[in-house]
Parts: structure tokens; sequence; C-alpha cells
């Protein structure tokens, strides 16, 4: 195993102890909350039993999206399962946004005709439900959040602690004024953090699948950066993508001075990506700008290049 492969799997680990802790938190305190909502007759109550629901299940495909991510590349998967850790990053972020939806419509109902809510119940349940999510949260925050996948389930287990913040204020308000509609408002608050995490979550994961070139580094920047290197002319068919999040990967044509030693070349590019870009999956093809030319003339290399860069005064 090399020493990338050996970092991942001990940080692999170290996530799925955190995310156990975390799950173990959520789903002890969920069963308590949702007796107590049905008790209090709290939208925001249940609200945020149905938010734990999915923070565990989130926790779940985490975890599953870990063990599958290890396993080696092998047969027709060249890069192992690695984006099953995007897909569950999209789950993360399509139950947030449906969950939404959901209490969305059951508040606004709620805004029409606010049925009575026991205050006192929901500002107790409101403070253990934060001391709860703190400390899942200190345990998610453990983990590995450059991955996409332990950040989505981060995002969930954030929303919810500012989902308990907003239902305690709530369950004040109702307990010292009466005023029911002030726990609908609560899960209003809830409602709009789901949607901006969700769409988060969805966006930068689609991003990945899509192999769209990862955020902050662009490919004019790249290739323009290769071209700075002594006696490489000309670099096209450059394509810059994720194959999971914090792994970038890069592949490229380049074509240098016909007296420049290639594989010498190559090795000073992959250097500079893995320096400056921290890029350690590159392909690189380097060949003589005259030999390149010389096969052009029976078979065109392609009738549309695209990402072709050329070195100014060449």
């Amino acid at each position: 195993m090399s020493e990338h492969q050996h970092s991942h799997a001990v940080s692999g680990e170290a996530d799925k102890r955190w995310l156990t802790v975390a799950l173990a938190l959520i789903i002890g305190f969920m069963a308590v909350e949702v007796v107590v909502g049905i008790i209090a007759g709290s939208l925001a109550l249940i609200s945020d039993a149905a938010h734990m629901l999915t923070d565990a299940a989130a926790i779940v495909l985490a975890l599953v999206a870990i063990r599958l991510a290890a396993r080696p590349a092998k047969g027709s998967f060249t890069y192992g399962l690695k984006r099953a850790e995007i897909l569950s990053a999209q789950a993360n972020g399509l139950s947030l946004i449906l969950l939404a939806a959901w209490l969305g419509y059951e508040a606004i109902h709620r805004l029409i005709e606010a049925p009575a809510v026991d205050g006192r119940l929901v500002v107790i349940t409101g403070l253990a439900g934060i001391a709860v999510n703190i400390a899942a949260a200190w345990a998610m925050s453990k983990a590995n959040r450059s991955s996409l996948n332990v950040e989505g389930a981060y995002q969930h287990i954030l929303n919810d602690l500012f989902a308990f913040i907003a239902t305690t204020i709530a369950g004040l308000i109702v307990w010292t004024t009466g005023y029911a509609r002030a726990d609908t408002v609560a899960s209003l608050v809830v409602v709009v953090l789901m949607l901006l995490a969700g769409w988060r979550l969805l966006r930068d994961s689609g991003r990945i699948l899509l192999e769209a070139a990862p955020a902050g580094l662009s490919p004019d920047v790249v290739a323009h950066r290769l071209l700075d290197v002594r006696d490489v002319i000309e670099v096209h068919d450059l394509h810059l993508w994720l194959i999971t999040s914090g792994q970038p990967a890069i592949s490229a044509h380049v074509l240098v001075k016909e007296e420049t030693d290639c594989h010498h070349i190559r090795v000073i590019l992959e250097d500079l990506l893995k320096r400056d870009y921290h890029i350690t999956h590159a392909t690189l093809q380097v060949d003589h700008a005259s030999e390149h030319e010389t096969a052009a003339v029976g078979e065109k290399h392609c009738a549309e290049p695209h990402g072709a860069f050329h070195r100014h005064g060449v």
C-alpha cells in the first residue's frame, strides 16, 4: 500500500469512529424528541425530530460510502467506488430539500390556524437538543470534512443545531407570551436553512458528477502555468476534473521543442502540478512538436482541438 493510500485508509477509519459517535447521539435523542413533540403539540420539535432522522440517514449513508470508497480499483471500476461518496452527498442534499418542502407546507397551514403549544416542554427539549447537537457536531468536526460525503452529513448536524436554537427561542416566546405562531415561524427558519444547505450539496456534488474543473482551479491558468516551463511550446486537449472530493486529476497533450527530452519534461510537469496545485493523478502525453506535425499530415489529430494553448512568440 502506498503512503497516499495508507493515509486515506487511516483517515477513513478515524472518520468512521467519529461518525458512529455522532450517529449514536442523534438516534438516542431523536426517539425522545418525537414523544415530547407529540405531547407538546409542537411542529418545531417534530420538525427537528424529522430533521434528526435525515441526520441519522445521512450519517449511515456516509459510513456506507466510506466503506465502498475504500475498495480497491478492479474490473470495470477503474477508479474503484470513490464516487460513492459523491452519490451519498447528492442523497443528503436531496433529502434536505424534500424534507424542507414538506415542513414548509405544514408550517404554512399552521400559520393560518395555530394549534396550542406547550412552550415549557419546547424550551426544555430545545436546550437538550442544543447540547446533543453540539456534541454531535464536535464529533463530526473531527472527521475529514474535505470529503464532500462527510461534509454533507456535517451540514445535516449543523442545520439541526441551528434549528434547535430557533426552536428554543420560539418555545420561550410561546411560554412567556402565549404567541403560538412563534413555533411555526421557527419551523420556517429551519426550512430556509435546510434549503440552502441542500442546494449547496447538490451544486458541489453535481459539479463532480459532471466532471467540471475543481472550484477555484481554472484549466486556463493551469495550462499557462505548464507553458511557463522551458521548452514547452503547446498544451492542448487539457481536461481537469475531480475523481472524488479532494482528489483532482488532469490529462493533457504537451508539445515540446525537437531537441528536448520528453521524459524529463514530463517529470518536471508532474512535479509542478503536485507542488502548485496538489494534483497527484496526472496523465500527460509529451511529444516533440515536429513529430506531431509529421503525424498530422496523414491524419488530423482532432477536428476542433479543444483547449489549445501556445507559447507566445513561437
